[in-house]
């Protein structure tokens, strides 16, 4: 189904010097154990050698990639080229912490081939920042943008998180306009979820403190996009924004698109054609598979003709790109605009989605509900 869609690839960074309160994502605080996890990576490449031939985007998330030496993560990089390949003008983005970005690891990083840098600000607000257990400060998330800046990065990406408790919304669009007085290509806005056994899962189920109700998150959503709009961004999913399309993630995109993706490391996720699995969400399990000389998966899923169809207008509806009847119908088998006419006239109606040229749509109030907009 994907053969003309070239992959991408993903590599998980499993480390953090510290644990934020609110992370979910896999990760561990055992830093010693990163050369034998580097050695397993380059293993489980060469397991995929023949499933996988070249790639055109390159994602190291984590965790914290950015506390591996420059050293290590050019190793990552030549085992890359060595096992698959790249294509010349293959997107390759490394997501960092602000507090690790001195001038000399980022002239680095630039010379060795990534090209695009994601920086996990979250906040200017000290206080939210230390509600939200970052370990670095606001003077040095502004000091990691103009470090990036002056070591030749043309493609910086910031994430943000607004709905924190006890947070204000002029708080809120002054990190806005910290942030966007930079120019970076590209913003991340997510809003604050917390997983049950987060160290913030369980005091709010502890009742500590209370989460913004469904208005305010609203508001936060829609404020968020019209400021960003208002400053030259387009609003091209849910929660990102870029400065251009042609800053759009390339890479998150093939997530949203059924492309298919290869996915390294403890807890990360594949998927090509009608498969998907998902490796050990476990640093200690993950190494044991791969040095016994078997994949690290621990769940595969072959998906249906339906479920794929299901996936599509769930993803598609994520994105302002939305859904083109034509190619669905082509894709999937399955005339969307006859067979939900009905659904779809009631959210037209209701100002949820534009139909426009053949193509579905979320509107902005649609984007701000698309979880739900996803149930036609």
């Amino acid at each position: 189904m994907n053969s003309e869609k070239i992959p991408g690839l993903y590599i998980h960074i499993p480390f953090c010097i510290s644990k934020c309160h609110y992370c979910d994502f896999y990760s561990s605080t055992y830093v010693s154990a990163v050369p034998n996890f580097l050695n397993a990576v380059f293993k489980e490449m060469e397991m995929y050698r023949n499933r996988f031939d070249v790639f055109d985007t390159l994602y190291i998330g984590g965790g914290t990639p950015s506390l591996l030496s420059p050293k290590q993560l050019k190793d990552i990089l030549t085992s890359v080229q060595k096992n698959f390949g790249l294509m010349a003008d293959s997107e390759v983005t490394v997501e960092t912490n602000p507090a690790d970005l001195d001038q000399s690891p980022l002239e680095s990083m630039r010379q060795m081939g990534i090209n695009r840098i994601n920086i996990g600000i979250q906040s200017f607000d000290e206080k939210v920042l230390g509600f939200l257990g970052r370990r670095h400060s606001a003077k040095q998330a502004l000091s990691a943008i103009e470090a990036s800046r002056k070591a030749g990065f043309e493609n910086i990406g910031v994430d943000l998180i607004y709905g924190v408790p006890g947070q204000e919304m002029d708080s809120w669009l002054d990190t806005l306009k910290r942030a966007v007085a930079f120019s970076p290509e590209h913003l991340s806005c997510y809003q604050l979820t917390l997983g049950a056994e987060t160290p913030l899962g369980i005091r709010y189920q502890a009742e500590e403190f209370l989460m913004p109700g469904e208005e305010l998150q609203y508001e936060f959503f829609i404020k968020t996009s019209e400021f960003l709009e208002d400053a030259g961004y387009i609003h091209y999913e849910v929660s990102n924004f870029a400065r251009g399309m042609q800053y759009a993630s390339r890479h998150n995109q093939k997530y949203w698109d059924h492309s298919p993706y290869l996915g390294l490391g403890p807890s990360a996720h594949s998927f090509q054609s009608n498969r998907r699995w998902r490796n050990h969400r476990s640093l200690d399990q993950y190494l044991v598979a791969v040095n016994a000389g078997n994949l690290p998966v621990e769940e595969t899923e072959t998906l249906t003709m339906e479920q794929l169809r299901l996936e599509a207008v769930y993803l598609g509806l994520r994105t302002k790109r939305g859904v083109n009847f034509e190619d669905f119908k082509n894709r999937y088998q399955y005339d969307l605009f006859t067979e939900k006419r009905e659904m779809l006239n009631r959210l037209l109606e209701e100002g949820f989605i534009s139909i426009q040229d053949g193509r579905l749509s979320p509107t902005q109030a649609g984007l701000a509900v698309a979880d739900s907009l996803a149930l036609i």
